[in-house]
């Protein structure tokens, strides 16, 4: 009986061919990894978008945190995003929150209440006028107003240069301060319910990031308007606790 080595890898004898497993192995082995390799770039491909959106609303809750001011001492903060001041004796300095700013942007119109009316805590305190639209605030204490900052009048747009200095709204005089304070919130609890309402903003967002995000993450002021820009003012009214 005759047999010979096949230079192709089969070993053949009469009648029977042998097949070299070692090298139909080697084939079926790069064919698996070809495929693992195939599907590992295919998945990152689908993958990257995810991760991208992922990251950059990572980035854009880093960013939030940081977008709007909130000082640790000497200013109580009322849920509707107004604050309040003590400044000695009875005399309370009143504003609006960074916050409230930042979410409605440029404000064409302040009007408050004349020096000598009654403010009262959780009750409308001042208006905002924005694109045509009137806002109300509600005031953080209650008392009579002895002052109103009649340059903020003349020039409402600069309220956020200042939020919680120079661009206070009125003084009023709260003879109930020790109680009017009690019920507002300040250091760790005022920054813990900052935290809640960037929370519910982000929950808002959906992340819609980019019509809402500057170059770099930052958010945009007005970011109540960006949001949706037919009820942008129900959305504002809901974060100042406005029925």
């Amino acid at each position: 009986m005759s047999e010979f080595i096949d230079m192709k890898g089969g070993f053949k004898m009469e009648g029977f061919t042998y097949v070299d497993i070692f090298a139909t192995k080697g084939i079926e082995y790069m064919l698996v990894i070809s495929g693992l390799l195939s599907f590992a770039f295919f998945w990152r491909f689908l993958r990257r978008p995810a991760v991208a959106i992922y990251r950059e609303a990572e980035n854009f809750v880093s960013a939030i945190g940081d977008w709007f001011r909130l000082p640790t001492e000497g200013i109580y903060f009322h849920q509707g995003h107004s604050w309040a001041a003590p400044e000695g004796g009875e005399i309370v300095r009143v504003g609006m929150d960074d916050f409230a700013q930042k979410l409605l942007g440029k404000i064409d119109a302040i009007k408050l209440p004349q020096v000598g009316s009654e403010v009262a805590q959780g009750e409308k305190g001042w208006s905002l006028l924005v694109d045509s639209k009137s806002i109300d605030m509600l005031s953080p204490v209650d008392g009579k107003i002895v002052e109103i900052n009649e340059g903020l009048l003349r020039s409402p747009e600069s309220i956020g240069k200042d939020p919680y200095g120079e661009s206070w709204l009125m003084k009023v005089q709260a003879p109930k301060i020790s109680a009017n304070l009690k019920n507002l919130l300040s250091g760790g609890l005022a920054r813990k319910w900052m935290e809640g309402v960037r929370d519910n903003l982000l929950a808002r967002m959906n992340y819609n990031l980019g019509a809402v995000s500057q170059d770099g993450g930052v958010p945009v002021d007005g970011i109540a308007r960006n949001l949706d820009r037919e009820r942008w003012d129900e959305i504002a009214k809901e974060f100042f606790l406005i029925s």
